[in-house]
């Protein structure tokens, strides 16, 4: 691998880890996408970033209960896809002008919120 290849990966996956950490604070972005996209990032790039990612106590159940089969939290499924459909209709309406490309963007993006939804919802039994 490249050196500027795998520092474009850490750089993205530092991006994705910092927009992860906000998510837990701030209810409109949703934590696990980012920190899958970090954790995928860093495994092809550093893998001592990687295990820090997986071993830290706050971030790493996120991608363990993925990783596990769990899946992901509803209200994060909720979210990318009010992300998603929001920033796309932006897209569709004010930026594209050619219908079929609108078209083609629709259907993308309808794709992309079924797969969403069919991942599995994880449930923290263990907080009732």
């Amino acid at each position: 691998m490249t050196t500027f290849k795998k520092n474009t990966l850490i750089a993205i996956g530092s991006v994705s880890v910092f927009l992860g950490v906000v998510g837990i604070i701030l209810p409109l972005l949703p934590t696990t996408p980012f920190l899958l996209l970090a954790a995928y990032c860093y495994a092809r790039s550093s893998k001592r970033l990687y295990e820090k990612l997986l071993n830290t106590k706050v971030l790493g159940p996120y991608i363990k209960n993925y990783r596990a089969g769990k899946g992901i939290p509803m209200k994060t499924k909720i979210i990318a896809i009010a992300v998603l459909w929001t920033s796309s209709f932006y897209s569709i309406f004010f930026i594209v002008p050619l219908i079929i490309v609108k078209i083609l963007l629709v259907m993308v993006v309808m794709y992309i919120s079924y797969y969403i939804m069919s991942l599995k919802t994880y449930r923290n039994y263990e907080k009732l």
